[in-house]
């Protein structure tokens, strides 16, 4: 009887390391998930300069098309046209003369991504059109929840934050403001000029 109970210890614990075994070299076999690194940008105006860490995870075709405009100095001579504290700053569409820079093309909206309008994300601006959206980007002041998509609507596509410099895009919207070139209201009276839009490192933390 005890020769027995040894044997069924034996297979039981036998078993027991090979399921364990099993469960090892499955777990080894599975894919780790891969995520895709942010990419940081400078955003250098005649105001100062911030920086901008692009979510290419979430938002892959606005952060390609952004990057595209960037890599060829599109963004370069452009300005913050529109101004409103509390709000939003928005620019890269308009040159210095308020004059509409190229006809560039639109990008799928990315609204439904689960990054929201909060302080200091930056979003990609369109015309009512949810699909209309381009180079023209915006950094939010606040958090803007009406900015977001809800059940009956698109909202704004973030693609972004801002992670150094967030003073500065403050200081852009307290400049004066009103009625300028295709404008009716909330243009800076003197150009905020976008000077160059360029690749950096990570900031440290």
């Amino acid at each position: 009887m005890k020769q027995l109970i040894l044997s069924v210890v034996f297979l039981a614990t036998t078993l027991i390391g090979s399921v364990h075994a099993a469960q090892k070299s499955s777990a080894k076999a599975e894919p780790k998930e891969e995520t895709v690194p942010p990419v940081y940008v400078q955003v250098v105006t005649n105001m100062g300069s911030f920086v901008i860490e692009l979510n290419a995870e979430r938002a892959p075709l606005t952060v390609a098309q952004f990057l595209r405009f960037v890599d060829q100095g599109y963004y370069s001579g452009t300005i913050f046209h529109r101004a409103i504290p509390g709000f939003i700053i928005q620019g890269g569409g308009y040159d210095v003369d308020y004059k509409l820079k190229g006809n560039p093309p639109k990008v799928v909206n990315e609204s439904g991504n689960g990054l929201t309008n909060l302080r200091g994300t930056v979003g990609l601006a369109r015309p009512p059109q949810p699909h209309a959206g381009d180079v023209q980007f915006y950094v939010n002041l606040a958090d803007n929840s009406a900015l977001d998509p809800n059940q009956t609507r698109w909202g704004y596509a973030v693609f972004g934050k801002v992670v150094q410099g967030m003073d500065v895009c403050d200081q852009i919207s307290q400049v004066p403001t009103g009625a300028k070139g295709p404008f009716k209201e909330n243009a800076p009276l003197k150009p905020v000029i976008i000077q160059k839009i360029v690749h950096v490192e990570a900031p440290a933390s």
